[in-house]
Parts: C-alpha cells; structure tokens; sequence
C-alpha cells in the first residue's frame, strides 16, 4: 500500500500534514455483509471543506484497505494481520510529517488507527497519550470471551498499553508497548459505564481516569490543563467523536450522552495545542452513512478545523 500525496492550497498553508486513512478493520459489520461506514469519514470531511479551512502544507490520502468479514487465520483480532499493515503505513506517514517539521492530523476511519499514529509519533522518541473517548477501548483477552474474533476498535487503548496479541500491541524494535499507563489520560466515559465495567482491570490501571461529567463540570481549558500536567514530554492526541453528545453526533456506531459540544471539543484541542507539547492528533469513528444529508460532517469539519487554527500559536509558544 502506499498513499497518493494530494496538492495543497497554496494561499497561506498551515505546517498541518493532513492524512486520511479510511478504514474501518477495527469495527464489526453492524449488518452482515456490510463494510461499517466510517471508512468513508475522510472524503465526508473533505467535501465539507475540512481541507479547505485547515489548508494543509501537505495533504496525503492512504488507500482504503480491504474489509474482510471471515476469520483472519493469522489472528483472533478480526482483520489483525491487515491492520498491522495499514498502521505501518500509518506510521511511515506520520513519522515522514514530524521528521519534516509538520504537525500529523490523521482522519480516519476507526479507533485502531491510534496505534499506527503512536507508533509512527514513537519513532522520533517517547509519547504520551491523552485519549478523548465515549469509551475506555480496553478490552482485551484477559477481560472478554476470545472464542469470537475481537474488534481493535473497541481495544486500541488495551492494545496501545501492551495488552492483547502481540501482533497489534508491540512496535519498534525491541518490540515494546506504544505508551506506558502512567503516561495515558482517558477523557470521556460516562460515569454510567464507569459503574459498570465490564473490564474493571481499566478501572485498577495507573490510567488517569476524566470522566465525561468531570470534563463538563470543568471546562475545556481546567481539563485539558490537568491532562498536561499528568503526562511528561510530548503528547499524541486521540479523539474519538462518540465522545460528543449524542444529540448533536449521531453519526456514530455508540452514541452515548451526556457529552461534548462542539465547542468544548474545539476548545479542549485548543487548549492542549498551545501548550505546544501536542506531537499530532487524529479523529476517528464519524460514519457518514448516518448522516445521509451531510449536515453533521459539516459541524464536524469546522469544529475540527475550529480547535487546529490554534496550531500557529502553538509553534510559536512551543
């Protein structure tokens, strides 16, 4: 695989390298038969205008790989063997980006892309974690039945700390866990699931817990400071959308509330962008094909857009 590098607008361009990596290996078909639809997240958000208003120094599109409804012989995590690949080529992309000066924002496709993104932040030295999810993402074979193919989306926080099949939790050579738990913040559960894990091992890890109501009765600019100070070094930034409210982001295969707004979610990026100690970032889970009229990726694109024209005052404070 390899990814097409597009033309970027040349009138005023940010040092953003926009990736797009549409893929959906790391959700099980919500219907049989049927690809899950947040592969189609990149091109949604770019006819949005999401390129427009960020306007990319670089803009690179990877290939939408192949979905395979079948058990992956090579793995018990469904497609395990074909997202390895593609988050190798994830990291290449975005170690390319930071060896070149540029700020990595990876759209994807689904939560599994974190690992691609992490290890490609690695390459260039150690990186912490601040994970914004509706969802701790941390199932693993030590909490949940292996008989059934297990979906990576629903484990990249598990897999990125080193738990699960080796084939998705240790990169680099030697191979080693992409972050260690003292340097990961979660942001976003909902204190409803919280009370009822169905992994209470996330709840005994050294991963600093913010929980969606915690966010909310702070405010963007006291959370994302708090999520600093319990990381050192650089930070690689992951959102998950189902993090925002379900009445304003359906789109998505786990809406939960209560939630983000718009606004607080541009705000928090903010917030942890002129800190100057964000490496990269990357959104995942959006489907388009729950928002058939495309009004949602159109608040989606400028909020994402919204939280990253920070990026200027970042390099500069940075």
């Amino acid at each position: 695989m390899s990814g097409s590098i597009l033309p970027a607008r040349s009138s005023a361009p940010s040092d953003i390298a926009l990736i797009e990596a549409p893929t959906s290996l790391g959700l099980r078909p919500l219907t049989p038969g049927h690809e899950p639809g947040c592969w189609r997240a990149p091109a949604a958000l770019m006819r949005a205008g999401l390129g427009k208003e960020l306007q990319p120094q670089r803009h690179v599109a990877l290939p939408h790989p192949t979905y395979r409804f079948d058990r992956d012989p090579g793995s018990t995590i469904r497609n395990g063997t074909s997202l390895r690949a593609y988050c190798g080529e994830i990291s290449g992309t975005v170690a390319a980006a930071l060896s070149d000066g540029l700020f990595p924002l990876v759209i994807g496709g689904d939560c599994s892309i974190l690992l691609g993104c992490l290890a490609g932040a690695k390459r260039s030295g150690p990186c912490a974690l601040i994970h914004v999810d509706g969802h701790a993402d941390f199932y693993h074979p030590g909490n949940y039945d292996v008989a059934r193919p297990g979906s990576a989306a629903g484990m990249d926080l598990a897999l990125a700390t080193g738990r699960g099949e080796a084939l998705l939790s240790r990169w680099g050579e030697p191979a080693m866990p992409l972050v260690d738990d003292l340097q990961v913040v979660q942001i976003g559960e909902r204190e409803s699931e919280v009370a009822d894990y169905s992994f209470p091992d996330f709840r005994t890890s050294s991963i600093h817990k913010m929980t969606i109501e915690s966010f909310l009765r702070d405010g963007p600019a006291r959370a994302g400071a708090q999520a600093l100070a319990r990381s050192t070094g650089r930070v690689w930034l992951h959102v998950d959308v189902d993090v925002l409210d379900q009445s304003i982001m359906p789109a998505v295969d786990s809406p939960g509330t209560p939630g983000m707004t718009f606004d607080q979610l541009s705000g928090l990026i903010r917030t942890l962008l002129v800190s100057g100690r964000l490496a990269g970032a990357n959104i995942a889970i959006f489907d388009p094909e729950l928002d058939p009229t495309g009004a949602i990726a159109g608040r989606l694109a400028h909020c994402i857009a919204a939280g990253f024209h920070a990026l200027r005052t970042a390099r500069i404070s940075g």
